[in-house]
């Protein structure tokens, strides 16, 4: 038997192209037919209308094409900034190893095959099957190419990341939200948590949030006041459906029966929902019983709410500066004396991506929370080895024969369940295995103590890297290639790491068929959508018992998990990059799986999911920085390889290509480390580092006086939102207004003398002002002037690809890059509050403002849906508005559910008597007919 043999290769092959021929038949056919699921952002209004993608053509494959040819710009604006590098890394894989594999080829499967140990099948083109060890000195050359541009694109993808970052951030998109100007500030000193004492750090404060309350007390009540308006909402429902159904069963025995309508006289009481408030208790009536205690708790969270005041505050705050630059000043300060006070300091948090839980603690509880995430997740790792170490035996479990005889029934089975055994089903238990992991590793995050979901898909991105690469790569590679040498192992057992070591190839086989099942197998099933379809159209119709669950699934169309997609993918990388030279083929097998999932996310992130929460693009040089780890595994690799067949030459050489890449590591991350944290200053000020920009506010503008020049620049204001084609529109033609960035544009700069105003207008990127009719104007106008990072050279020199591709400090620049922006970004988005009305609780305490969820019923046609109205109206808001109940007994919905709040309190009469209807009005309107 053989590692990487052709027949473990052609199963692996075939059966991941039965899966991929099925998911891609699933979604040719259902692509045009079930647009909710294949096209829902660009067919339903559940984006904004710039997020809405023109529909890609009809036809099996008219589609592919016109979706690779998109552009940056579309991606960015369609997949947000952090899609659009996940993209890039996909594709940067993708053609990485594609080239690589075209220059490595020819010259290392001559070195591998030629006079070597006669392997059998395809393991005659890896490492393994090289007799002369002075060939060696082929792969170490080659080593040191492959690794070593590699570093290179590392370092020019870096490069790029910042610049790009760079621009987003300070665009007038993201220089004015609210978020880029706030700080979250934690394990804020008892002085500070106080408005006044707070002003008194730092300048530029425009408004401070203090978080305040009894958290656990507050949010248990809430969460429990809206279990019982959920339960209180499905046991109506379906008594209303059951009272219904009744109907119809009994209209069909006989037609001409008189509907009675009163829901009591098809549903008596005694059959309506009844539970067990607690286990032990006898059953109630769900209905009376929530409507009694519905009352009780919204009394007890509307006094805690309004004596929040009182509550011992949190050690956190937020703080709101006047422009984005006085934050960033502000996040990077000493602004405390004492160790790990006001710290850490956090921009750019979106209200929504805070995680309240945490805002409590203190830095001692958070390092003890963290340490013990730590140690769980290590523990972790090590239960999780045993059933991995299984998985790498499996694949390689022919040669355990030798010594456990039992197994030998294995070369009875059919030659096709023999390869299914050690190729398919190995890949298919790992990928299974880790996909238990996302959910406890974030839980891990969430009681580590991290504040925000950036920060928590940041840790769950690390840890879940970590663990991929032990478990995926490690432990695989170290039990498979244990399992091809057992019975050396076992004979020689002084031997046992070099045998190791000479037979690290051979596991090579395992991980060409899970780059198969990743590229063929999960690709294909991302496209057709298998876990949202099985969701939507088949569990969906059973569990969605009520209009609002209905509306919810519908609504829903779900979002990218960074911590959990890039480790995956990451570690794909690395495996190929450690195997590369020992078993150069897997190239292949990388680019193709690359290039595949580059197609099926592009499509996802484009046309089906929308953006999640906005990691401002962090997670990208993160994820370059864990691919490095491939470079060293493949290096360190080799070392042995070259060591076990004595070839100290290769080891030399091999050993300074290994320091040059440390070296080279190190000063990667000394140069992109802060960059990667902060945005820097001279992308958020002027040229003369006084006047306004979206990123800059001059708060000492009397002391310091203005620039006369500057002064008499026009105002270009700032558009708030333009709907879609309104600039052509605008132009009376179809073709597109030029982007803000537009680079062919000059305008009046104020300079010292005529060389450095010619050479700035030729250079510098201006905003182009969109026609004033198709825009509505901002309140408060910012003008857009050039910034210190556009810099005064001369405008950037046309090259071709392999100059621009080198030169990355002038084709990867802050100006050179800017055109890749979509012209949305010169706009605040239509959702973004501009008043301070409307800013003025953005970061306050969700809990404190909670408000009682409404009941949704479904209107029916005899009345029932009013009579339960009326019973419920004085627990809570009930509606049946947007929601209708079909012919055949089942409902839908036509709009959004009713708002949340609490009930008006009962109308008190002064007389029995007293009519409650207007002088002059028909009781004939309130007759149930």
């Amino acid at each position: 038997m053989t590692g990487t043999s052709s027949s473990q290769v052609l199963s692996a092959l075939s059966y991941n192209a039965v899966f991929f021929g099925i998911f891609m038949t699933i979604f040719f056919v259902f692509r045009l037919k079930l647009k909710r699921l294949y096209e829902p952002r660009s067919t339903y209004d559940l984006v904004d209308e710039e997020q809405k993608p023109e529909p890609l053509p009809k036809g099996l494959w008219q589609w592919l094409l016109p979706l690779l040819k998109k552009s940056d710009n579309f991606v960015i604006q369609q997949a947000g900034i952090d899609g659009y590098f996940f993209l890039r890394y996909l594709f940067l894989m993708f053609v990485y190893f594609a080239i690589s594999a075209l220059w490595l080829f020819p010259i290392l499967f001559p070195v591998n095959i030629v006079n070597g140990r006669n392997q059998d099948g395809m393991d005659k083109l890896a490492f393994q099957n090289v007799k002369n060890k002075k060939r060696y000195y082929a792969h170490a050359f080659c080593g040191w190419i492959f690794y070593w541009v590699f570093l290179f694109v590392i370092y020019r993808e870096l490069y790029y990341y910042n610049s790009l970052r760079c621009i987003v951030l300070s665009s007038p998109r993201y220089g004015r939200k609210l978020s880029s100007r706030t700080v979250l500030f934690q394990s804020v000193p008892s002085q500070y948590l106080s408005e006044r004492e707070f002003r008194k750090l730092f300048e530029g404060v425009r408004r401070i949030w203090i978080a305040r309350g009894n958290r656990q007390k507050l949010e248990e009540k809430i969460g429990i006041r809206d279990g019982l308006v959920d339960k209180l909402e499905r046991a109506t429902v379906k008594y209303q459906l059951n009272a219904l159904k009744k109907v119809r069963k009994t209209l069909k025995k006989t037609p001409d029966h008189e509907i009675v309508h009163d829901i009591n006289n098809y549903i008596p009481r005694k059959k309506r929902p009844r539970h067990r408030p607690r286990f032990w208790k006898k059953k109630v009536d769900t209905i009376d019983y929530i409507c009694e205690e519905l009352p009780k708790i919204n009394a007890e969270i509307t006094y805690m709410q309004e004596n929040n005041s009182s509550a011992p505050p949190f050690n956190s705050v937020f703080v709101e500066f006047e422009s984005q630059y006085q934050a960033q000043v502000a996040s990077q300060v000493v602004g405390h004396h004492g160790p790990l006070a006001l710290s850490p300091a956090h921009v750019g948090v979106e209200p929504s991506d805070v995680h309240w839980p945490n805002m409590r603690m203190s830095w001692w509880e958070k390092m003890i929370r963290s340490m013990s995430s730590i140690v769980a997740v290590c523990a972790l790792v090590l239960l999780w080895s045993f059933p991995v170490a299984f998985v790498g035996m499996v694949s390689n479990i022919d040669y355990l024969t030798n010594k456990v005889h039992w197994l030998r029934f294995i070369y009875h089975l059919p030659h096709k369940l023999l390869g299914l055994l050690t190729s398919l089903f190995p890949t298919v238990a790992l990928a299974w295995l880790m996909s238990f992991l996302p959910t406890f590793i974030r839980m891990l995050a969430e009681f580590a103590g991290f504040a925000t979901s950036q920060l928590l898909d940041y840790f769950v991105q690390q840890t879940f890297f970590a663990f991929q690469l032990v478990q995926v790569f490690l432990v695989v590679s170290i039990t498979s290639a244990a399992t091809s040498t057992v019975t050396r192992i076992v004979e020689y057992p002084s031997e046992a790491m070099s045998l190791l070591a000479g037979n690290l190839p051979k596991s090579s086989n395992f991980f060409i068929s899970y780059l198969l099942l990743q590229g063929m197998g999960v690709s294909s099933a991302i496209l057709a959508q298998i876990l949202p379809f099985i969701f939507f159209y088949i569990i969906g119709p059973h569990t969605d018992t009520t209009p609002r669950r209905k509306y919810l699934r519908f609504k829903d169309i779900g979002a990218p998990g960074w911590g959990f997609t890039y480790p995956v993918y990451c570690n794909l990388a690395v495996i190929t990059l450690a195997y590369g030279i020992i078993s150069p083929l897997i190239l292949i097998f990388a680019a193709v799986g690359f290039f595949l999932l580059y197609i099926a996310w592009l499509y996802t992130l484009t046309y089906v999911q929308v953006q999640g929460s906005d990691s401002r693009g962090q997670n990208y040089p993160r994820a370059l920085f864990q691919t490095i780890t491939g470079l060293y595994l493949g290096q360190i690799c080799l070392l042995g390889l070259f060591a076990v067949g004595k070839g100290w030459g290769p080891i030399v050489i091999q050993a300074i290509g290994l320091a040059v890449t440390v070296i080279v590591h190190i000063h990667l991350n000394q140069a992109f480390d802060r960059l990667m944290k902060y945005v820097p200053v001279d992308t958020m000020k002027s040229l003369n580092g006084k006047h306004d920009t979206p990123s800059f506010k001059n708060i000492y503008q009397e002391q310091v006086g203005w620039c006369d020049e500057f002064e008499e620049l026009p105002p270009f204001p700032l558009p708030k939102y333009q709907p879609k084609s309104a600039s052509a529109e605008a132009n009376g033609n179809d073709d597109p207004v030029p982007s803000p960035y537009d680079t062919n544009r000059a305008s009046a700069i104020c300079a010292t003398d005529d060389s450095a105003e010619t050479a700035y207008a030729e250079s510098v990127v201006h905003y182009n002002p969109l026609p004033s009719e198709t825009y509505e104007m901002s309140e408060n106008k910012v003008s857009w002037v050039p910034l210190l990072a556009d810099g005064v050279e001369g405008r950037i020199p046309p090259a071709p690809f392999y100059i621009r591709f080198f030169l990355p400090h002038i084709y990867a620049s802050f100006k050179a890059v800017k055109y890749k922006l979509p012209e949305c970004y010169g706009l605040l988005k239509p959702e973004t509050p501009e008043s301070d009305a409307a800013n003025a609780s953005a970061y306050n305490y969700p809990a404190v403002s909670s408000q009682c969820p409404s009941v949704w019923l479904p209107r029916d046609p005899f009345g029932f849906s009013e009579q339960l109205i009326e019973e419920l109206k004085d627990a809570v808001i009930v509606s049946d508005e947007n929601a209708v109940v079909r012919p055949d007994g089942h409902f839908d919905w036509l709009g959004d559910p009713p708002a949340p709040g609490l009930p008006k309190p009962p109308h008190k009469k002064t007389d029995e008597n007293e009519s409650t209807l207007e002088e002059g009005e028909s009781t004939e309107n309130y007759t149930v007919k």
